[in-house]
């Protein structure tokens, strides 16, 4: 790792919003393991939770976890976010990850049309989104009926409301790379010509109803983080929106509906958004918002994750600098934390020169 020139601790600050209050900003990215067979989290997960929360980790968000639909996930070991079984793996994982000291939130998911026929858990299930198409825009199934997409949204509330009564600090809600609600944004992946259709605007009425749905459910006081981004998995330079402008409202209804955080996800944190400004999208979305922001992509690594190669241990001091400037409030890091838990706690005590660089060997390990 190269040297640190500054000192970490603005990263090592406490986390005061209207609703959540974090020891730290860092915070564990969402990244999927499936390690849950059937769809349940066993004790080698909530050890694995539990692990970073003893090293200092501020505030987890769980891989992604299916909601109560039998197509919201591609995978018979990826977690779900419903049934007894499932919600009684995910109440230990909220246990231990408290009793360690720390918080935690579930990322609540639906892949949509990125799932393929005859994909487990539920092979006779189709894939569904907004107009039945692939991210290349490619038809695969018939769009959503609107009485589909309303029970969904119910899908996504009670998934809100049993985090809720888990225990769990918040929820995120997966609005990000090309999965379901990305594909309501994305006009790519959204032909419709009904309410959830339209212009960039039009098309973010989905989320808008899931929010307000999951806010129904939770109350006013519980966090609601938004995780979105410009790129989808197939087309790393896709954008929502080209300009600020274009970026305002489509962040607008989504603050009106009620969420509390967003985390936005780009690739490399150090890259601008926009053509004459030094800010990311995370600071393009505060400046817009007002609301906190999580930022994301290759923290402390030199190498961005969708290339799913090893990468070595680079310099935070640029990272510390933004946060140091207030261009995001929390930051999520994710390889490294995948690769070594102990990561926040060896950042804190100054041993840089133990930060293990990170090897795709850890994918197939709960370290």
């Amino acid at each position: 790792m190269s040297k640190t020139n500054i000192s970490t601790d603005p990263l090592f600050h406490t986390f005061t919003s209207d609703n959540l209050i974090v020891e730290n900003r860092t915070v564990m990215a969402p990244m999927t393991r499936g390690y849950s067979p059937n769809g349940v989290p066993g004790e080698d997960v909530v050890a694995y939770y539990r692990r970073r929360a003893e090293n200092g980790v501020g505030l987890i968000v769980t891989e992604g976890t299916g909601i109560n639909h039998p197509a919201s996930v591609s995978g018979a070991s990826i977690p779900l976010f419903h049934g007894e079984a499932s919600l009684n793996g995910w109440a230990k994982v909220v246990k231990e990850v408290h009793e360690a000291g720390g918080k935690i939130v579930p990322q609540l998911w639906h892949v949509g049309m990125t799932r393929k026929k005859g994909e487990l858990p539920n092979e006779e299930a189709q894939p569904v989104g907004p107009s039945g198409l692939s991210l290349s825009g490619k038809k695969i199934t018939e769009p959503m009926t609107e009485k589909e997409v309303v029970n969904m949204v119910e899908a996504y509330a009670q998934a809100a409301a049993d985090a809720k009564r888990l225990g769990f600090d918040g929820i995120e809600l997966h609005g990000a790379h090309g999965y379901l609600i990305d594909q309501f944004f994305w006009e790519n992946t959204n032909k419709r010509t009904d309410r959830y259709g339209g212009d960039l605007f039009g098309r973010t009425q989905f989320a808008v109803e899931v929010i307000e749905a999951c806010r129904r459910e939770v109350g006013p006081d519980f966090p609601i983080i938004f995780r979105f981004s410009q790129w989808k998995m197939n087309d790393f330079k896709a954008k929502l929106a080209t300009n600020p402008d274009e970026l305002d409202r489509f962040l607008k209804p989504l603050v009106e509906a009620g969420v509390d955080i967003f985390h936005c996800s780009t690739r490399r944190f150090w890259e601008p958004e926009f053509e004459g400004s030094d800010l990311n999208l995370a600071g393009w979305t505060k400046k817009l918002t007002g609301k906190p922001v999580i930022s994301v992509g290759s923290v402390g690594l030199d190498g961005e994750f969708t290339s799913f190669s090893g990468a070595n241990t680079t310099s935070l001091d640029g990272l510390i600098e933004k946060l140091d400037n207030d261009e995001f409030d929390l930051v999520a890091i994710g390889r490294s934390l995948l690769m070594d838990p102990e990561w926040v706690r060896k950042v804190k005590d100054g041993r840089a020169n133990d930060l293990l660089p990170f090897d795709k060997e850890a994918l197939q390990t709960l370290y």
